[in-house]
């Protein structure tokens, strides 16, 4: 029988193990460690991403600082934010929530931010102590993905992980956590020739490509882990507003094959939240030159 992977309930177990590490920093540092998200425009989506991540910072004990800037803000303007953030003592993680207006090149605005507070993990720095196997702050949704894949698996090494998607945000740093598992990993993205057959042999399948339940049932290879990163919204049925919200796998097809498989929502999603907490927690040991505990 499938096993349906409660991303919900792993994403409860360690925000109690980073509010346990927040307590013990305060009480050692005197301060609470401080998140800072900066959003600029008023994206419906991210403005509840950004009130999920200011509550979740709240009830792990830290400092919340959420700063809302109008969508005709300047780049220099957010520059010039992100730099007083980078000099604020109390700010041990820096978030600037994507995607930005089109007015503000995000590139520049992510190397602008402090790499020791770039909780994100998208500084060019850390990407590149990521890729090249040395300690770095990593982006939140793909770390989430490892974290359930070893509550799930165990050792991963030797096993066959197909990552579907290559962005900078989740597919390479997922290649690269995978790889210093020692899995054997496969990078697929839209120009890859016969993605099913690559699929059916993988142990591990990480979709995050982003296209709604592109990844059928008889792709799956029967006993594998599918790990579901994407979220898109179907077309609402007649008489309905809104349409159900489904990930890059059809789920119901994949479960049949799957021995373990995330649903969308209650997946991954939740497991986001989660490690950009551990991030933050993270970062505040290492800004003070404390060894960071282990989450």
């Amino acid at each position: 029988m499938t096993k349906r992977i409660d991303g919900k309930a792993a994403a409860l177990d360690v925000r109690r193990k980073v509010a346990e590490g927040v307590a013990l920093f305060r009480d050692r540092i005197g301060r609470a460690p401080g998140l800072a998200v900066v959003l600029v425009g008023d994206d419906p989506a991210s403005t509840v991403y950004v009130g999920s991540k200011g509550k979740a910072t709240l009830e792990a004990g830290m400092e919340s600082f959420t700063h809302r800037l109008p969508t005709e803000t300047t780049q220099d303007e957010l520059l010039q934010l992100v730099e007083r953030l980078n000099d604020d003592p109390k700010v041990d993680g820096i978030l600037v929530q994507l995607p930005l207006p089109d007015q503000i090149d995000e590139d520049a605005v992510l190397d602008a931010i402090d790499p020791a507070k770039d909780v994100d993990g998208f500084h060019i720095l850390n990407a590149g102590k990521l890729a090249v196997g040395q300690q770095a702050l990593v982006p939140c949704t793909p770390y989430g993905c490892l974290h359930l894949l070893k509550n799930e698996l165990g050792d991963l090494s030797g096993k066959h992980a197909l990552v579907i998607g290559r962005s900078n945000i989740v597919g390479k740093p997922m290649a690269q956590l995978l790889l210093a598992e020692n899995a054997t990993v496969t990078i697929a993205h839209s120009r890859t020739r016969d993605l099913p057959a690559l699929a059916r042999d993988a142990d591990i399948v990480v979709a995050a490509v982003g296209r709604a339940e592109m990844v059928k049932g008889d792709w799956i290879k029967p006993g594998a882990t599918v790990i579901d990163v994407g979220i898109n919204r179907l077309p609402p049925e007649e008489g309905k507003t809104k349409g159900k919200l489904v990930g890059d796998v059809a789920y119901d097809e994949a479960a049949d094959k799957a021995g373990a498989i995330t649903p969308v929502p209650g997946g991954v999603g939740p497991m986001t939240i989660a490690m950009l907490l551990r991030n933050t927690l993270i970062a505040a040991h290492q800004r003070e030159g404390l060894e960071a505990p282990a989450l």
